[in-house]
């Protein structure tokens, strides 16, 4: 991994080993706002465990299903990238209209911030007890069942950020944590759901700033920049 390429446009590399790095990723990224989901479900098997209403089950089996819809997703954004690859664009390249296509996947996402389907998969996301409530699953594939259920939910919630992500760079550390800063603030703060247009506004602009003047926005590295682990340039 030292040297790597982590700008706008960077590929994936070998489909083992972007499913080990996105799986790990998605538990640096997405693990803190999906520990309230999970410290629920342990509460609630516990609590029927205790009284004889079904058998225990482990909340990592849950979790397991959580990222079994992450990493559909990332192998979903995989063959999408391969594709696109395939066709050999030349005028996807980041010294012509690169900038301008990921200017508009940022706008893009920015937009579906704004949308009614974005407040409803928030709102699933931030309701742990009515998701249990409404959705449970006896034994351990109920929990796997349910993991993958609220995590199509988190995907529904969280693809147009993901989407950022791809369009600056997967592997940027910088991007990735500004990335899971906003994810965690929308699902996990009281006052998350009224940052989320806020957020798509500067989405928006962030996405204009890209396409218009690329070379200064701080932390986006021209793909000709290779990075070390350390996020400097090389």
């Amino acid at each position: 991994m030292g040297g790597m390429i982590s700008g706008p446009g960077a590929e994936l590399g070998q489909l083992g080993w972007f499913v080990g790095v996105w799986t790990l990723m998605m538990a640096a990224m997405m693990l803190p706002s999906v520990t309230p989901m999970a410290l629920t479900f342990a509460r609630v098997t516990g609590e029927r465990a205790k009284k004889g209403q079904a058998e225990f089950v482990p909340t990592w089996i849950f979790i397991l299903g959580y990222f079994a819809a992450w990493t559909a997703f990332g192998l979903a954004a995989y063959l999408i990238d391969h594709l696109i690859r395939s066709l050999d664009l030349a005028w996807l390249a980041w010294d012509q209209e690169g900038p301008k296509v990921a200017g508009i996947a940022i706008g893009a996402a920015g937009l579906y911030q704004l949308t009614p389907f974005k407040r409803v998969c928030l709102t699933h996301c931030r309701s742990p007890l009515d998701f249990f409530l409404a959705s449970w699953r006896e034994g351990p594939s109920g929990a796997l069942r349910m993991g993958i259920h609220h995590g199509l939910y988190c995907v529904a919630c969280c693809w147009g950020l993901m989407l950022v992500l791809f369009a600056v760079g997967v592997m940027s550390l910088f991007w990735m944590a500004l990335i899971a800063v906003l994810i965690f603030v929308e699902k996990v703060f009281r006052f998350g759901p009224r940052l989320v247009p806020v957020f798509g506004i500067i989405l928006i602009a962030l996405g204009l700033w890209i396409a218009i003047a690329p070379a200064s926005v701080p932390g986006l590295h021209s793909p000709a920049e290779k990075m070390d682990l350390s996020g400097m340039k090389m």
